[in-house]
């Protein structure tokens, strides 16, 4: 055990840490495999719990036991003692390399777009109010200028034309997202939102901050309670609970896809403008540099994480889906640049209505 009181205190302050996953024990020729510490954000645990991971991790040398948190959250954990940290983009990332004194290029192995999931009902009303286009039954693009004009406005279901058939489709008209200060995804919604919001551009100034912070407030105060990490807000979604427009990373619906699983009531909508999560390694020590170059470069472990839904750096010829539902290639999708980890924190704060200060 490692610093039991430590990881305990931890989770009880931040929020962050809620489970653990092991990948790797014993290489094919049985001998012993190289510990690494690892903390991750919680999307990827399904990743390294795989045992077809675990078992080309170990044909490496290497176990990897993996402790989940919320990538922003990761900033006010004690890393001391872990061999590498991989967040889901490369903002927290950052931090944590200028914390712990982590020099040169981060790998980033693999990535994943924002994507929004809708129920049936709810896509088509969007849809029928210019909100978004559907390329399939399942598949489409979600209008982020519409849908932002439409949140200032305080929006309705009961305003959408076609929605009131639908007893589901009730109150405001709203995305539901993590919450921005502990989670990536959360954070990236707001990095998408602000781009779209300030006319097309990274916000990097104090005087776009303020411009975009109101509207920023105004997604994320009518959600209520967030959840700290994703994979809850998605396995909610997939049950009927909650919102019926949820945002994911792309990588859990393919995850679910490749699971045998095609919900015929699931419609994946791209935002016209959206952001990559861009899962960046920050190697805390030799061992954690080496499995940070096998998630880059091994065949076999690039080949499992398009498994998984995560779509390796590089060559793409790995990456193949099910397009009932996902596009193989993210065309007609503008990615946006995403701020500086010091404004994106500010945008967090002012979208949680905690005031304002120098960026």
């Amino acid at each position: 055990m490692r610093r039991i009181a430590g990881i305990i205190l931890a989770v009880l302050l931040i929020g962050g840490v809620v489970a653990a996953v092991v990948a790797g024990r014993s290489n094919e020729d049985g001998t012993a495999t190289k510990t690494v510490q690892a903390v991750i954000g919680s999307e990827k645990a399904e990743f390294f719990a795989d045992p077809d991971v675990v078992k080309a991790l170990a044909a490496k040398g290497y176990t990897v036991k993996a402790e989940t948190s919320g990538s922003w959250a990761m900033e006010g954990l004690d890393l001391k003692g872990y061999d590498l940290a991989l967040p889901s983009s490369q903002a927290p990332a950052v931090a944590l390399a200028a914390k712990y004194k982590v020099t040169g290029t981060l790998p980033r192995p693999f990535y994943s777009p924002l994507v929004v999931v809708a129920h049936r009902n709810a896509a088509e009303v969007l849809a029928a109010n210019g909100l978004a286009t559907l390329d399939s039954e399942h598949r489409g693009t979600f209008e982020m200028a519409a849908y932002l004009d439409a949140a200032r406005a305080d929006r309705t279901w009961q305003q959408l034309k076609g929605a009131r058939k639908y007893g589901e489709l009730t109150g405001t008209l709203y995305l539901s997202s993590t919450d921005p200060e502990t989670s990536n995804s959360g954070a990236l919604y707001l990095a998408a939102a602000s781009y779209v919001e300030n006319d097309g551009k990274v916000v990097a100034t104090d005087a776009e901050v303020d411009r975009t912070a109101p509207l920023l407030h105004k997604l994320v105060s009518v959600q209520g309670a967030q959840q700290a990490g994703s994979d809850a807000v998605f396995r909610d979604f997939v049950s009927g609970a909650g919102n019926p427009l949820v945002v994911v990373y792309e990588s859990q619906v393919a995850s679910l896809l490749a699971k045998g699983q095609q919900p015929d009531d699931l419609v994946v909508l791209y935002p016209d403008t959206t952001v990559n999560s861009d899962h960046t390694v920050v190697p805390l020590t030799e061992n954690g540099k080496a499995v940070a170059e096998l998630l880059s470069s091994d065949p076999k472990l690039r080949e499992l994480q398009a498994r998984h839904g995560f779509r390796p750096q590089g060559e793409s010829s790995e990456f193949a889906l099910d397009t009932t539902y996902l596009k193989q290639e993210l065309t007609g999708v503008h990615q946006a640049a995403v701020p500086t980890s010091e404004v994106l924190h500010e945008l967090a704060r002012r979208a949680r209505g905690q005031g304002g200060h120098s960026t």
